[in-house]
Order: structure tokens, then C-alpha cells, then sequence
């Protein structure tokens, strides 16, 4: 056992771990299956409310921190994992076509956290608690119950009152192509350094489009450390990856045509496929077991962020844990945010080299306060109508029908599991 409390599992199962301390085979209050973004949230949400007391056992194959992503998110309130915010920005700078504006974030903050600086934080305040175990091994399958829930990791079986479960790989994302859309926001990044100044400090690109759409979504963003560092990324959301050579073409174009620096040093890199989809997540996955994370759809359809709505939805848990005594009563995503989601996805998948247009209006005509609030789907109906008054209308007119269409249809999800099984 090591000092933070956690044992290892080996590749038969075996864990290694004193006699005196019986792990498999115990019942816990909560099992989290996963231990990355969702998992470690709701373990810190559950950890600094009045149910701190409870056991706590967080099963992930990976205990090694790790530093392959970078969680960015704006926000006007303090959050859990403020202390391992890398980097802060007030302003934010948009290009699309010949136009470009940096916008003063008023009472925002657009954060950066890497995500090996968050693995670590939320694992030492974690394992500061005597109920709280990590657990290293694969989650081979949740069997459910009426009064407690399995995890089967390795040749263990782990007990609990409630299990989350936040493992999400692509089998858990079967598409239903008659109703729903369904692409990818896939991405390569690089963290260089230059030997003169070439970043301003103060201002993060949040979106830069200048870069052959090629009837995509394609755009980078920058996040300057200082003036001699920064985090590049090539983004895209289309139906299918790249090979991994194309994004790094494109990368160096951008930094030495785009941003003019010839040369640099690559200190890291960092990329990954999100699915980006309108099709509904399940969150009730049995009498104890629930879905969080990209699994319970917590990655926003459009934008592909999820920071912000993680850390809502592990608040929605605790207080329905608290109040209710189960962890269901959260509130259902709005359907009106549901219907702009599925939209825009329709315009990304058929005309994504238009949606410049749209982000370049949608920050060029509205308050960011504004923006953010429809971001955030917290916006009301008049501010919604609003903003929406502001975008070029015809393309949204045009999916109108075809939604219709789409929702009307008969779901062929049931050939798909069968022929995917």
C-alpha cells in the first residue's frame, strides 16, 4: 500500500497491498468507476460536503498522473480546483475571415488547467482522507442491485451503496444515424517556446480560423504562458480523425506562416477525440448506478467543453444525495438548449465552413456576459432570442425541416448494437 492509501492491481488481478487491509470484497458507500476529471470531482465535491465521512473507493487502470490534456473554462465564480489553474486571462481574442476582436472578459476568467496539475491537486487532498481509497486496475463490469451495486476490477469484486461510472470508451458511443447527429471534435496541440517574444500574456486566442476550413470546423486556439511560451492546438469537428501527420502539417504551418515563428522548441504535446452528439445520455444506468462525465453527456454537443458542467452536475449529485437520500433528483438537460445543439450540429456536419460566420457574429454582436450565459445554457428565453437575432438566420431556417425530419424517423440504434455486438 502506498503512502496515499492506494493499492495496485496487476495484470491477473493480484493486488499487492498488506494481509491486514481487506480492499476487494468490502462494501463502500461510493464506488467511482474512473478516476479522471468527473471521477476525482465528485470524489472532491463528496469529500468537502457533510457526507465526507463516507467511504469512498475510486477504481482507474492509470494511477500515474497524466499530461496529454488541458482543461480550459471561463468562469465569474471561484471553483474546487482553483489552486491548480495554471494560467489566467481577462481577455480573449476571436478571428474569423479578415475580422479580428479581442474582448475584455469583464467579470470572467478564462482558466487553464493541464490535467497531470489536477490529477495531482484533487489526489493529495483525496488521499489526506482516511475514507478514501484508489484503487489501480481495469473495470472489467457494474453489476447492479436492488440494495448495492458490484464493480468486478481484475479478479476483484468491490461493493457499494451507490457506483458512478464515468468510463467512456468508443463501444459506449453507438451511434443512431437516423436521428441524431453524430461527429468528432478531435485535436492535436503543442506547447512550445521560442527564443524572443512571440505571445502576448494578457490575451488568450480562443478561437482563430484562419486555416482552410475545407467544409469543416477547423481553428486553433492559443494559450500564451508568457511571451516565449504557449499552448497551440489545431482543432477540427467532422465525421472522421485525421492521420497524424496532417495535424502536424497544419501545425507548423499556422506557427510559421500564421503567427510568422519559424522556430521553436517543443516542450510538449497533447490531443484526443471527443464525440460531439444531440443523441440523449442515459444517466440512470440501474437501481445504483449512474452515469457521469462523458458518459452521462456531460461534454456540451457544440463546444465540446465540460469542465464547468461537470463541476455542476457533481454539485447536482451532492445535494441529491443530501436531499433525496439517491443520487438521481439533478436537473434534466433543457430541451430548449437540446434543440440549439442539434442545429448547430446539423450546420456543422453540412456547412462548416459557414460556422465562422456564426461564432465571428455570435461575439461581434452580444455582450460576452451574454455569450457565455448561452454557452453555459443558463441563459433565459429573452436572452437566448436576443442573441440568436444576431446570427446569420438562414442556415439555422434551413435545418429546421430536416431536425423535423431527423426526429420523425425511425431509430435504426437497435441494428447498430446488434450488428456492433
Amino acid at each position: 500500500m502506498s503512502a496515499n492509501g492506494s493499492f495496485t492491481a496487476d495484470a491477473q488481478g493480484e493486488q499487492r497491498t498488506p494481509h491486514s487491509l481487506r480492499l476487494s470484497g468490502e462494501r463502500y458507500d461510493f464506488i467511482i468507476a474512473g478516476g479522471g476529471a468527473a471521477g476525482l470531482s465528485l470524489a472532491l465535491h463528496l469529500a468537502r460536503s457533510s457526507l465526507r465521512d463516507r467511504s469512498i473507493v475510486i477504481i482507474d487502470q492509470n494511477a500515474e498522473a497524466r499530461s496529454d490534456r488541458t482543461w480550459s473554462f471561463w468562469t465569474n465564480r471561484p471553483t474546487l480546483f482553483d489552486e491548480a489553474v495554471c494560467r489566467s486571462w481577462n481577455r480573449l481574442r476571436i478571428v474569423y475571415g479578415d475580422a479580428e476582436k479581442v474582448i475584455d472578459l469583464g467579470g470572467y476568467r478564462y482558466n487553464m488547467i493541464r490535467d497531470i496539475d489536477l490529477y495531482r491537486f484533487a489526489r493529495r487532498e483525496l488521499s489526506a482522507q482516511a475514507n478514501v481509497t484508489f484503487v489501480e486496475g481495469h473495470v472489467n463490469r457494474i453489476e447492479d442491485g436492488v440494495d448495492e451495486a458490484r464493480v468486478i476490477a481484475g479478479r476483484h469484486t468491490f461493493t457499494g451503496q451507490w457506483v458512478f461510472d464515468s468510463t467512456f470508451g468508443p463501444s459506449g458511443n453507438i451511434p443512431d444515424p437516423a436521428r441524431y447527429h453524430d461527429l468528432k471534435m478531435h485535436f492535436k496541440g503543442w506547447e512550445i517556446e521560442t527564443s524572443t517574444p512571440a505571445f502576448d500574456p494578457q490575451a488568450a486566442t480562443f478561437l482563430d480560423f484562419r486555416t482552410p476550413q475545407k467544409q469543416s470546423v477547423r481553428f486553433f486556439y492559443v494559450l500564451p504562458l508568457s511571451e516565449r511560451r504557449a499552448l497551440v492546438e489545431y482543432t477540427l469537428i467532422s465525421p472522421a480523425v485525421l492521420r497524424s501527420g496532417e495535424y502536424e502539417q497544419v501545425l507548423r504551418a499556422y506557427l510559421e506562416q500564421t503567427l510568422g515563428i519559424p522556430e521553436y522548441r517543443l516542450v510538449r504535446e497533447e490531443g484526443g477525440v471527443l464525440p460531439l452528439t444531440d443523441r440523449p445520455f442515459a444517466r440512470r444506468l440501474g437501481q445504483r448506478i449512474m452515469a457521469i462525465g462523458a458518459k452521462g453527456g456531460r461534454v456540451k454537443p457544440t463546444t465540446g467543453y465540460a469542465f464547468t458542467r461537470i463541476q455542476r452536475d457533481s454539485a447536482a449529485i451532492l445535494q441529491s444525495l443530501l436531499n433525496a437520500g439517491h443520487p438521481f433528483d439533478v436537473p434534466e438537460d433543457s430541451a430548449r438548449y437540446r434543440l440549439y445543439d442539434a442545429l448547430m450540429l446539423d450546420i456543422m456536419s453540412r456547412h462548416g465552413e459557414a460556422v465562422q460566420s456564426i461564432f465571428g457574429a455570435l461575439f461581434k454582436h452580444n455582450p460576452v456576459d451574454r455569450v457565455f450565459r448561452f454557452l453555459d445554457e443558463t441563459g433565459s428565453v429573452w436572452e437566448n432570442l436576443a442573441l440568436i437575432a444576431t446570427l446569420p438566420p438562414r442556415l439555422f431556417l434551413q435545418a429546421i425541416p430536416r431536425l423535423a425530419e431527423r426526429r420523425s424517423a425511425p431509430s435504426n440504434r437497435g441494428r447498430v448494437e446488434a450488428v456492433n455486438g
